[in-house]
């Protein structure tokens, strides 16, 4: 495929410095292995060329790197400050009445001490009551039925992340 008919912004992603590239993926994923992968694949002719290398590269981290793209998370209910992709990404909280942000705390912090990590959930789109429902129902499972759901959600927020890094002009 020739550069002319690659998105700008992917031809953008493609043509930045190592550094800068591996930076953008980091923001995307805070798990350095997944950043990595996806950094020594370039150039991606295609979006779809891009999705599919995370996907490939999510499925293939440890639990160790799994761990520290979680870290990367803030607790649902609680964007990062001053973060406008944690906010926007978890948008449907901003309206959620006190009662359900206070429950939402409460589950976050059960959740938190079974599983060793915040509640991991692609949360764009998906109403407070959504979210809460989820952790509701996820909080039963075993650390390793959680841990594969976990990687499921974490390779949904990528790609959302990833379209944004290249489909903009």
């Amino acid at each position: 495929m020739t550069s002319t008919s690659t998105p700008p912004g992917l031809a953008r992603f493609n043509a930045l410095e190592e550094h800068a590239a591996f930076t953008a993926l980091h923001e995307a994923c805070a798990s350095t292995a997944w950043a990595k992968r996806l950094l020594a694949a370039r150039p991606y002719a295609t979006p779809e060329a891009l999705y599919a290398a995370s996907d490939a590269a999510m499925a293939e981290i440890t639990a160790e790197d799994l761990a520290e793209a979680m870290a990367g998370h803030p607790p649902i209910g609680r964007p990062k400050p001053g973060d406008p992709t944690s906010a926007r990404e978890q948008r449907g909280m901003a309206g959620a009445s006190d009662a359900l942000k206070a429950e939402m705390l409460e589950l976050n912090l059960a959740y938190q001490e079974k599983f060793g990590h915040v509640f991991l959930i692609c949360a764009t789109g998906r109403t407070g009551e959504q979210m809460r429902d989820a952790v509701r129902e996820r909080i039963g499972n075993t650390p390793e039925r959680e841990r594969e759901i976990v990687r499921t959600e974490l390779g949904k927020i990528n790609r959302i992340r990833l379209a944004r890094l290249v489909e903009e002009d």
